[in-house]
């Protein structure tokens, strides 16, 4: 393998789409887009892996395999997700609700092409990149198709408010603080150009942790702004959000928002309950007295929404892999609630629909320098292309200071970006 860096004759984004597109002659494509927003720990502006040279695709007992898998290829990326049901193999739990997607429960791939873009050059890591970069210049962008899909909502309104009040209840016996309850909308005979809808969603919702992920006829077209869990140095951070507000008309407005938000006993509730839930869950994998949360209710601003998000870090115990950081921390407590356990019991007794990859993690292992990046699958479309079928969740969380009709209007606004990016309307 050979690494040359190229000059971008074209716009950096025209580029990114020709790759995009060209990429899509493989079975195996990964692409991460920070959009600009890469923080401290973020380590590439834009990256596009493909064709896997080795691949790991697992059911169960899944962190032994892939433990056994990151050691046996040491290489600085290896592109995968862990669906958000790998909750059952960590405790004894399991899930109950319908599945239609098919999505595997983790995949991870060894790519022979690596295309990373920094400033106004391209880096192509592969056999023949002359070859490969040359491809990519020749490729056209199609014209833009028109979209016709009809959303449906998996539950009618009335629907939400009788899970969300049985939530309340648990509260108010005392079973659990918080829940994060979520629901499905889906299409049926779907038929969509996954790229096109990843190339609308980007720039109708841009976030620091989105990504394109495809394999075989299964893809992820995801706007996730999370960070479920980095580690750069030994040190490990995770950056939990809670905490939802809709973007203002104007700036004034948006000011007056955000004052608001800080000020809500209801937000910032949300958001200690869950930073708490992250702090207890990296303690297991930390160094003693290492774990703090180094930033608290921090407001970033998104394109549809403001956002509550806090960072919380700790020193690794060598003595822990990295696997088994996961085993500690998988899934998010932002997508699950507190207490943890209890919480993911009630969401899988009251959602009725498998969350598969929704709530969980898409993101890389670099085996060559001990470091990972992982996100939280949330704002995120999931198509199985073969079946034609389409779908994505929604939620938010149901304390008891809650509001059904306010939570629900929650749900609605995170999907108004997917909506949109799909050119559709929903459906009851």
């Amino acid at each position: 393998m050979r690494i040359e860096s190229f000059d971008l004759l074209d716009s950096k984004d025209k580029f990114h789409q020709k790759a995009l597109h060209w990429s899509g002659q493989f079975d195996e494509i990964s692409f991460f887009n920070s959009n600009g927003m890469s923080d401290q720990w973020g380590k590439f502006e834009r990256i596009l892996a493909v064709k896997a040279l080795y691949s790991f695709r697992a059911e169960e007992n899944v962190f032994d395999q892939l433990d056994a898998f990151l050691k046996l290829h040491q290489f600085p990326f290896i592109p995968g997700f862990l669906s958000y049901d790998l909750k059952n193999e960590i405790e004894e739990l399991q899930t109950t609700g319908k599945d239609q997607l098919g999505f595997p429960e983790a995949y991870f791939f060894v790519p022979a092409i690596i295309l990373r873009w920094t400033d106004d050059q391209v880096h192509i890591e592969a056999e023949d990149p002359v070859k490969i970069y040359q491809a990519i210049l020749n490729t056209e962008i199609p014209a833009t198709a028109p979209i016709s899909v009809q959303v449906q909502s998996r539950w009618t309104k009335s629907e939400y408010v009788k899970a969300f009040e049985n939530v309340q209840a648990h509260i108010q016996r005392g079973d659990i603080y918080e829940v994060n309850l979520c629901q499905e909308f889906f299409a049926e005979g779907a038929d969509i150009t996954p790229v096109e809808v990843y190339h609308r969603l980007n720039t109708i919702s841009p976030t620091p942790f989105s990504s394109f992920f495809k394999i075989g006829h299964h893809f992820i077209i995801s706007a996730s702004p999370e960070r479920f869990l980095a580690k750069r140095q030994g040190k490990l951070i995770s950056q939990p959000i809670k905490g939802t507000a809709k973007r203002g008309a104007n700036s004034v407005e948006d000011q007056q928002i955000i004052a608001e938000m800080l000020k809500s006993k209801k937000e910032i509730a949300e958001n200690v309950m869950i930073v708490d839930l992250v702090r207890n869950d990296l303690t297991r994998s930390a160094l003693p007295g290492t774990v703090e949360a180094t930033h608290l209710f921090e407001i970033q601003s998104f394109e549809q929404v403001h956002q509550m998000i806090s960072t919380v870090t700790c020193m690794q115990d060598p003595k822990i892999s990295n696997v088994d950081i996961f085993r500690n921390t998988f899934p998010a407590g932002s997508m699950t609630g507190a207490p943890k356990i209890a919480a993911m019991q009630i969401c899988d007794q009251l959602e009725g629909r498998k969350r598969g990859i929704y709530a969980g993690s898409i993101g890389y292992f670099d085996s060559v320098h001990d470091e990972f990046d992982f996100n939280v699958v949330i704002r995120s479309l999931l198509y199985n292309k073969e079946k034609q079928y389409l779908s994505f969740h929604t939620g938010g969380a149901v304390t008891n200071q809650a509001a059904a009709d306010q939570e629900y209007q929650e749900c609605l606004l995170k999907a108004s970006a997917i909506l949109e990016a799909l050119d559709a309307s929903l459906g009851s």
